[in-house]
């Protein structure tokens, strides 16, 4: 008899697959920081709508990693040369094939052992993203790793002079710098353009501006004070003449 045909499977969905493990971020300040590196970034590129950044969200690149639930999550990813749309998750198959270009992972005493074992060997042999950077929002320790791709296997960064890192992927450069964020003053991780300037978050965008519609309207009140005294004196000197 013959037996009837057996269509392949669907891969799941996004819309099917766990999105959300309801585990915590190890700190508000990680949280912050991964806030700090994606609107920063968000607002660098917003007229852009080739790319997408995400965080502490998960990460499917397999269906046997799916069906186990065995999650991944980058506390910051970044992906270039795709669509900028809201996702539950980054789900492999759903993006043509399309793996992170960056992911930045925040180290804690919890996490580190996984972030410099196993999830680098899955960044660099499964997914092949092309760099990798390591960051503890508390002790301060900055790592870069680029992929070899010969090798599967991550190789460290040079820093430069500065201490900031190339992160080639995206032609910008990944540093510290101390700040006042969140009522927090710590050094922060933070991205620069290639000439080194800082990327700023909206917010501190908009404290500039603002600064410095104050400084302007400082300044022309000053000069018109100086313009009135001019005139009084002057007005001064036609009298006595």
């Amino acid at each position: 008899m013959t037996q009837p045909l057996e269509h392949p499977r669907p891969p799941p969905s996004s819309a099917t697959l766990i999105c959300d493990d309801g585990e915590p971020m190890e700190s508000a300040r990680h949280r912050q920081q991964m806030t700090v590196l994606i609107e920063s970034l968000e607002y660098a590129w917003r007229e852009r709508s080739d790319f997408y950044v995400g965080g502490n969200m998960f990460l499917y690149f397999s269906e046997v990693q799916a069906r186990n639930n065995d999650f991944r999550g980058p506390d910051v990813f970044v992906v270039t040369n795709t669509s900028r749309r809201e996702r539950r998750a980054w789900v492999v198959w759903e993006e043509d094939g399309k793996t992170p270009d960056v992911i930045i992972e925040l180290l804690s005493d919890k996490t580190e052992a996984v972030d410099r074992g196993e999830k680098m060997r899955v960044y660099s042999r499964s997914l092949k993203v092309g760099e990798y950077f390591l960051f503890d929002p508390f002790s301060g320790v900055f790592e870069g790793y680029e992929l070899d791709s010969r090798r599967q296997a991550y190789v460290p960064k040079a820093p430069l002079p500065s201490g900031q890192l190339r992160c080639e992927q995206l032609g910008l450069l990944l540093g510290k710098a101390r700040g006042t964020l969140y009522a927090v003053t710590t050094e922060w991780l933070r991205w620069f353009d290639s000439e080194g300037r800082l990327l700023p978050m909206p917010s501190e965008h908009a404290n500039e501006e603002a600064r410095r519609a104050d400084e302007e309207a400082r300044r022309a009140e000053e000069t018109q004070a100086r313009l009135d005294e001019a005139l009084a004196e002057l007005e001064s000197l036609k009298r006595r003449g």
